[in-house]
Order: structure tokens, then C-alpha cells, then sequence
């Protein structure tokens, strides 16, 4: 799932874990309940790496798997569509873009409904992310080749252990 808060990836997610019987591994249902804080001192993406790596047991004994993780970034989406591939795993890109209005509109409604499952994010954090984020292209969405990994990164299983700590492929 790739997108911004507020843009129904985790409605959109739980749809198709129901539709394909898949495992659905979303950060933030254990970010709150164990931190109290999306990110916690980068404990987020030592988090998300090891949902990566039983991602990435589950696709070997063949049981799909959604990650709800919103993958702001072109890297992030081509180091994991390179693990699923490695795993003999296909993968699909799912973008869901959202303007801002409605961006603002769901992220109160959140707040206000069931502030226990989400943390505070304001207008001024949501237009920094909107900077940030890097919306995927033709080719991600098609599922077309990977690029090579960034300058100075021998490979992706490389690139992906910098980035989320605890992602091993055992």
C-alpha cells in the first residue's frame, strides 16, 4: 500500500487481505499499543523490518501478504518488490493518492473518533509529508523492471537492512 496518512490505504488493505486471503501487517497497530507513538525513536523501522521478514516467510509458504505501510519513497517500494521477487513472489504497487482537503477532513475524523489507534498529526506535518512524498510511477504500478539500487548500495537486501534494522531474509 503506498500513500499518505489519510488516504485509505488500511481500509484499502483490509479489503484486499479479505479478497486474496492474505496476511495484512500494518506498523501501526503495533506502534501505539507498543510505544505510544508512531515512531518512537526510529523504533518504527526496526519494526517494520521485522514485519518485512515474516512478510517475506509467509510469501515462501505461499500466503500473500499486504503491507500497510504507506512507502513514501521510489526505494522503498524497489527494495521490497525486489525481496518479493527473490522470494519468487510477485508484487503490486497499490497507490492511492488523496487531495488535501480530504486529507485534513479524515485525519480529524480519526482523531476524533478513535484517537487510542492514531496520534496527532497536524497541518503543518501533513503538507511536510506531502513534500516528501514521491508518487509512483507508470512503471512501479505496472510492475515493470526495478531500478538499481542508489548510488553506493551494492545491492537491495543491502539498501533495505540501512533502512529498516531488523529486516533479515531467514
Amino acid at each position: 500500500m503506498v500513500g499518505l496518512p489519510g488516504a485509505g490505504k488500511t481500509t484499502r488493505a483490509k479489503e484486499l487481505a479479505a479478497t486474496h486471503r492474505a496476511l495484512r501487517l500494518t506498523p501501526d497497530h503495533w506502534m501505539i499499543p507498543l510505544f505510544g507513538d508512531s515512531m518512537a525513536d526510529g523504533k518504527r523501522w526496526v519494526l517494520e523490518g521485522r514485519l518485512i521478514s515474516v512478510a517475506l516467510q509467509a510469501l515462501r509458504l505461499g500466503t500473500s501478504v499486504v503491507l500497510d505501510f504507506g512507502l513514501w519513497s521510489r526505494d522503498e517500494r524497489s527494495a521490497l518488490r525486489w525481496l518479493a521477487r527473490s522470494v519468487g513472489a510477485s508484487c503490486q504497487v497499490v497507490y492511492l493518492p488523496v487531495d488535501k482537503d480530504v486529507q485534513l477532513a479524515r485525519v480529524a475524523h480519526r482523531q476524533e473518533t478513535t484517537p487510542h489507534q492514531t496520534f496527532p498529526m497536524s497541518e503543518a506535518d501533513l503538507d511536510a509529508w506531502r513534500e516528501q512524498f514521491q508518487v509512483p510511477d507508470a512503471a512501479e504500478l505496472d510492475g515493470g523492471e526495478i531500478p538499481t539500487p542508489p548510488a553506493g548500495w551494492p545491492s537491495w537486501p543491502e539498501w533495505a537492512v540501512a533502512k529498516w534494522p531488523s529486516c533479515t531474509d531467514s
